[in-house]
């Protein structure tokens, strides 16, 4: 499976050599894995004279040996591709997926995300931060996993993920270590998560273990960084690059406003939209007028199509329909809670 990366505040491409994950208002099959479940209501020469020689005379076996070299070379390094994304992740993991930002596809590097583009500039209400608590702009740029572990969750592929913090983020701004890790097992545990769809199994592992994917919260500011979730949309947001889902710390403190002031239902979102990118699932619009927001909506800057389509120049998939949807936080929201 090829292995991409996509970020919420990237602009799609038209061109995108993967363009099949991001079909213009595409659902996937009952044969197709994870599918949300939602519904709408829920040398010297010396003295002598150089002697002039050929090509060949001079460079003889090595004319032909140095290209045979150059494509077993080649060879080697496209399966090795093909085996490890740049991080080790294994295969079918998604290595530089998604974002609320809008998603361009790649192949096995950042690419496209890494390139500079010219900003959006645009003015859409609900994309703001809300007003709220303060939070720490900028962190050390390096992450820390919090000890503990869970029981697998759920049937199927198994994924195995950490849950880490950025060094340099005070403990007080997210309710401390214990409550972050907790809500994030909790959330990928529950059974109107991804396992409750019956196709993946998720289980969270300690600091020794070498991870699948990785929860990490994130300050702002390394959130912006180019290799890391880019900021070519001026809002706040979160993405997946390579095996790590970083999620904003400002949106963690402060939500969306979409979500009317409910950060429960927000965090929940993010950690579900966010590893849904890991397991390769796009960017989709709201399908039925009142109806609940498909959790791959980026809700995050609202659940309005028309806005969304504005966010993503028209490239990411949303109609201009004027369709608006009510947030949701799960992929499986018919599902009884977990007790």
């Amino acid at each position: 499976m090829s292995r991409t990366t996509q970020r919420d505040n990237d602009v799609p491409s038209p061109s995108a050599a993967d363009e099949g994950r991001y079909r213009p208002g595409a659902r996937r099959t009952t044969a197709e894995p994870l599918a949300a479940a939602w519904t709408p209501d829920q040398a010297p020469t010396g003295t002598r004279k150089p002697v002039k020689r050929g090509f060949l005379d001079t460079y003889g076996w090595r004319v032909y040996a140095v290209p045979v070299l150059l494509v077993i070379t080649a060879l080697v390094l496209v399966q090795t591709a093909g085996e490890k994304s740049p991080t080790g992740a294994p295969e079918g993991l998604n290595p530089v997926a998604g974002s609320e930002q809008t998603t361009e596809a790649t192949t096995t590097t950042p690419g496209p995300e890494l390139t500079e583009r010219a900003p959006v500039d645009l003015d859409i209400p609900t994309a703001e931060l809300p007003g709220g608590a303060a939070f720490t702009k900028k962190g050390k740029g390096t992450w820390r996993v919090l000890p503990g572990t869970g029981k697998q969750v759920g049937k199927g592929r198994l994924y195995t993920y950490t849950v880490e913090v950025e060094d340099g983020i005070p403990a007080a701004e997210y309710g401390g270590d214990q409550l972050f890790a907790d809500l994030v097992t909790r959330t990928l545990g529950d059974p109107r998560s991804w396992t409750g769809l019956g196709e993946v199994a998720l289980k969270r592992v300690g600091p020794e273990a070498d991870p699948d994917f990785r929860v990490s919260l994130t300050s702002p500011d390394t959130t912006h960084r180019p290799d890391v979730c880019n900021y070519t949309i001026k809002y706040e947001s979160s993405c997946l690059i390579y095996d790590r889902v970083v999620l904003n710390l400002s949106r963690w403190v402060r939500g969306a406003v979409a979500f009317e002031g409910d950060q429960l239902a927000y965090r929940q979102y993010v950690v579900n939209h966010e590893v849904g990118h890991v397991f390769n699932l796009p960017h989709i619009g709201c399908a039925e007028k009142g109806g609940l927001a498909p959790v791959m909506m980026q809700q995050t800057f609202g659940v309005a199509n028309d806005y969304v389509h504005q966010l993503n120049r028209g490239l990411g998939g949303v109609p201009k329909d004027g369709k608006v949807c009510r947030p949701n936080a799960w992929p499986n929201p018919q599902a009884q809670p977990a007790g």
